[in-house]
């Protein structure tokens, strides 16, 4: 039994794992970790790769999302699919939905996609600061996110792209980003929320969530599905979500009692009215 440190990325993992199976080790033969265990100190192999091998691009795409998982057997699993892809003559493993080593892959890629949509909704940036002129007046904002799975790395692109007018830091225990208008930069998580105050920014947030809110379209069912109550504590309109739910059958209400507006002229159209008097 072999001993083998994964490192905490799909990067580190997909070097040990290539000079590995360039070796010909076989799964079995392996202990992923990253601690000293029972079989002395987890190594990394330095083997450069002597032979050049490919994966389907699917495989690839698998691997760097159930990488982000916590499950500390994800490392074990992936090197198992990949020597089966490689050595073992599956070519089209991944194509095999109802295979053991496939389904729970499948099932750990969806976790992590799912962490990531739900970052991606639930991420609420507070304004802390703003620089002086050296920094070019710009502000800085932050925010604090509590995800299952390593996922920072691979969903803070989508702040990058969307805020990248403004300096922000997402901060969460399983690892931190920080945006400064040119680079993106990783550092470790930390253990607690470090801004606790306030800002105008909720209220604005307060405000939008308010209007956009439709009773006539409430359900509590689905919406706790997809806005799970523990997400609840870190949002700031989420103390409106009961008095919002505890009003919309009065809403609704009036909405239906409300008299019919009436109904908006027929623009003047010189081709319309010709259609019409076809």
């Amino acid at each position: 039994m072999r001993s083998v440190d994964p490192g905490a990325s799909y990067a580190s993992w997909r070097e040990i794992a290539r000079s590995l199976i360039d070796e010909g080790v076989p799964p079995g033969e392996l202990l992923w970790e990253a601690d000293i265990g029972l079989f002395g100190p987890a190594v990394r192999s330095k083997m450069p790769p002597q032979k050049v091998f490919s994966v389907p691009k699917e495989f690839l795409d698998l691997a760097q999302n159930v990488a982000c998982h916590n499950e500390p057997m994800r490392w074990a699993l992936l090197y198992q699919i990949l020597w089966r892809i490689t050595h073992g003559g599956e070519r089209h493993l991944l194509a095999i939905a109802s295979d053991p080593d496939v389904a729970k892959a499948r099932i750990l890629e969806k976790n992590v996609r799912r962490e990531i949509h739900k970052m991606h909704a639930f991420v609420r940036f507070k304004l802390v600061e703003v620089e002086g002129e050296a920094a070019g007046g710009r502000e800085r904002y932050v925010a604090w996110f509590e995800p299952d799975h390593f996922i920072v790395e691979a969903g803070t692109p989508f702040f990058r792209n969307r805020f990248a007018n403004m300096d922000w830091s997402i901060f969460t225990p399983k690892g931190c980003a920080h945006w400064d208008g040119e680079f993106l930069t990783f550092t470790a998580g930390i253990a607690r929320n470090p801004v606790e105050d306030p800002d105008a920014l909720e209220a604005a947030w307060r405000t939008y969530y308010r209007s956009i809110f439709n009773p006539a379209r409430l359900k509590v069912k689905a919406m706790q599905a997809e806005m799970p109550k523990r997400y609840w504590k870190n949002l700031p309109e989420a103390d409106l979500i009961e008095e919002l739910i505890g009003s919309s059958t009065r809403r609704t209400s009036e909405m239906l009692a409300a008299d019919l507006r009436p109904a908006k002229p027929q623009p003047k159209n010189a081709y319309l009215d010709k259609l019409k008097n076809l």
